[in-house]
């Protein structure tokens, strides 16, 4: 991958490994899923513009989730841009039996989720070696948009802080599961076939998820 599609990855959108995909449809029909497969036997190809309109479709949702589970803009950055790293080195494997945006939320919360363990374990590490942490531990909410009113974007800042942290306690299937049902809108199914669990897990993921939040954000606010 060359550095436009670097500088592509890095500057769009908002806000394991690869492998063969699992058994299930995540909807739009047998039109969308030829598309997609058609799509990635030209990435698979070398077709570098093919590639690069694979990353224009899809950053801005890869660049969201990654963001949502790290908390932290840099990191995300870096991590969307190994999910399309990824993606471009595994074209091959992808056959269409689930949609290429299940393949891409599944590659981005796994590798978001382990970069998550590896700050985890080298904040550990470096506390008992009495050394700075490797890794970055905090993390910083998205930039608000300018406002011609202080008190209203520190307010749209802090909100936004007070969520990012109360994200960063959740247990990692629950974080993946409500990041892809509030912030992708997700289907319960869909984000069923990205974390390959059953429709009822996810469902027990959400409603967990969402009592820990609730919970953490009252204390946040002094409410309970």
């Amino acid at each position: 991958m060359n550095d436009t599609h670097k500088k592509r990855v890095d500057g769009d959108g908002g806000g394991g490994a690869a492998g063969t995909e699992a058994n299930g449809t995540a909807g739009g029909g047998d039109r969308g899923k030829l598309a997609d497969v058609l799509l990635m036997r030209e990435v698979a190809s070398g077709n570098e513009a093919a590639f690069a309109r694979l990353v224009d479709q899809h950053n801005a949702a890869v660049l969201n989730t990654c963001y949502r589970i790290l908390g932290n803009r840099e990191d995300a950055e870096d991590a969307a841009l190994d999910v399309f790293v990824q993606v471009h080195r595994n074209a091959g494997s992808f056959r269409g039996e689930s949609r290429l945006s299940t393949w891409l939320y599944r590659i981005s919360v796994n590798l978001s989720l382990n970069l998550l363990r590896k700050q985890r374990r080298d904040r550990y590490l470096g506390f008992l070696s009495l050394s700075e942490p490797v890794g970055k531990l905090a993390g910083h909410a998205v930039e608000a948009p300018e406002s011609h009113r202080p008190d209203r974007e520190l307010e749209v800042r802090e909100r936004s802080r007070i969520l990012d942290e109360a994200l960063a306690t959740l247990p990692d299937k629950q974080r993946a599961a409500i990041v892809l049902h509030k912030c992708e809108r997700l289907s319960q199914q869909e984000i069923a076939d990205v974390l390959e669990v059953t429709s009822a897990a996810v469902e027990s993921l959400i409603h967990r998820a969402r009592q820990n939040l609730q919970k953490r954000l009252l204390r946040a606010l002094g409410e309970s």
